[in-house]
């Protein structure tokens, strides 16, 4: 993905974030919000719209806005009303939505990103508690739109930010840490693909040094973080194309093609006005005390920048390597765990870099998934770190584990790995490659000190890899120098 490096123009975009809540009930109804369940079956009379029903305020939801407006360090508004957003679609029952809008109750936050040449601080403008809509499905039958209402209702929180930011690639890493963000809090799992964390982009041109902004268009359907960024990168690179031409950047709502890697007209935009925004009738308004907030405030868990700060400065990790660890809090979760069965930082951060990221890459799995348990892992470890095994030895053994539920120390066994430093098992096959290769001993004397490596070798071979390697070196160089 390349950067925007036109000279003339510069790019404006802002991002709307929607976080899926990962709360057991809807919004303003007692019924399951859980992801998969048969079409329609996860609704109410208030869900489909009926007269008469009254909404219920889930606290859930507002708890799980303030965690977010406090990582991200919003102002928490004292008083926040709901409003009703008016508008007409077939996923959408009740002919509109409840949401807010001229009182969001988190406001003015920030979000700090970090690109390989440059930081950078991108500002929040609002985060707001709103229901979901349900969904039109357009591809199961050739002449209907179907609709499953399953997810009207699902608590949603909208992270709208400034538009701070200039590039495809910051909008990418925000994104992205705001995935991180809503996954440390535990509030929502970040699934882009299954809907849970859904992202609009609002993005426009104006010649460099001018304040003024430029006509903005909206990109939806984007259903990855890459997506995202392509889609960003294709509407700025149309619209430089259009202003050069000749032609006026128009504000309308594109669709994002993922297969074509090009955008589409949905329609023009709407204004604020359009909704038809009033305060809901059938809500009171949200009031968050001094005491709800220091509640919450004391239920946070250490953030990501906080988690890598310490992995670099007390466990003497590489910021790189902590960087990874701490990308998933459920990564970095299983990372500690494993370290308070064994206090080695260095070596079990290796293992899980090297192969236990190989094997979640290679079969797209998360960390949750993963069947290696710490204290299996950590077993193995332990193995490596006794001189029990060599390193060729630990992977085979890893490989292994994949597989069955053996702990690390009976694969080893059953494999026949475990290295041998008993001196009485090796001392004598020393002697044997020193008295069948005079030639060597004869070189290896003159000055030739590298064949210590033909010695360590031989001696590898004749005990079929299960003699400690460093135990070798060390025998080996004391009896050549006394031969």
């Amino acid at each position: 993905m390349s950067t925007i490096s036109n000279s003339t123009y510069e790019a404006v975009i802002g991002l709307e974030v929607h976080a899926q809540l990962l709360t057991n009930s809807k919004a303003f109804a007692a019924v399951s919000t859980q992801y998969g369940g048969e079409p329609n079956s996860q609704v109410t009379p208030l869900c489909l719209g009926h007269p008469g029903t009254l909404p219920v305020l889930n606290e859930n939801l507002v708890r799980y806005i303030i965690k977010m407006g406090l990582a991200t360090g919003c102002k928490v508004a004292e008083k926040s009303i709901f409003a009703r957003k008016n508008y007409f679609y077939p996923d959408l029952p009740k002919g509109y939505q409840i949401s807010q809008f001229d009182t969001p109750i988190c406001y003015e936050g920030k979000i700090d990103i970090e690109l390989e040449e440059y930081d950078k601080t991108i500002g929040v403008t609002r985060i707001h508690m709103e229901e979901d809509a349900g969904k039109s499905i357009h591809d199961q039958d050739p002449y209907h739109t179907l609709v499953d209402l399953n997810r009207a209702g699902t608590p949603l929180i909208e992270i709208v930010s400034e538009p701070d930011m200039r590039t495809p690639q910051e909008a990418y890493e925000y994104l992205t840490k705001i995935k991180q963000i809503v996954q440390y809090l535990e509030i929502c799992d970040g699934n882009m693909e299954e809907g849970s964390l859904r992202c609009d982009a609002n993005v426009s041109i104006r010649p460099r040094g001018q304040k003024e902004l430029g006509t903005r268009t909206e990109l939806k359907n984007m259903n990855s973080f890459r997506n995202v960024e392509r889609a960003i990168q294709f509407e700025i690179e149309r619209q430089i194309e259009l202003v050069e031409s000749g032609g006026e950047v128009v504000q309308q709502t594109l669709l994002w093609d993922a297969n074509k890697l090009e955008t589409r007209q949905m329609r023009t935009k709407e204004e604020a006005h359009d909704y038809r925004y009033f305060p809901e009738p059938d809500l009171p308004p949200v009031l968050v005390t001094k005491e709800l907030l220091e509640d919450i405030k004391s239920e946070l868990p250490e953030l990501p920048n906080v988690r890598l700060k310490r992995f670099i400065d007390k466990l003497g990790l590489k910021e790189e390597d902590a960087i990874v660890l701490t990308e998933s809090r459920y990564l970095a979760d299983y990372y500690e765990n494993a370290l308070k069965l064994l206090d080695e930082p260095k070596a079990v951060a290796n293992i899980i870099l090297s192969e236990v990221l190989r094997v979640l890459n290679e079969e797209s799995i998360s960390i949750t998934d993963f069947t290696i348990t710490v204290e299996r892992l950590t077993g193995l470890v332990s193995l490596k770190l006794n001189d029990k095994i060599n390193s060729s030895a630990m992977q085979d053994i890893f490989n292994e584990m994949l597989k069955n539920e053996s702990s690390a120390e009976e694969l080893a066994e059953k494999m026949n790995l475990v290295q041998v430093s008993d001196s009485g098992f090796i001392e004598p096959i020393i002697e044997d490659v020193i008295e069948n290769n005079p030639d060597e001993v004869k070189k290896y004397k003159g000055g030739k000190k590298a064949l210590i490596g033909f010695f360590i070798g031989q001696v590898m071979k004749q005990s079929q890899g299960k003699a400690n390697p460093q135990q070798v070196r060390e025998l080996v160089t004391e009896k050549l120098e006394n031969v």
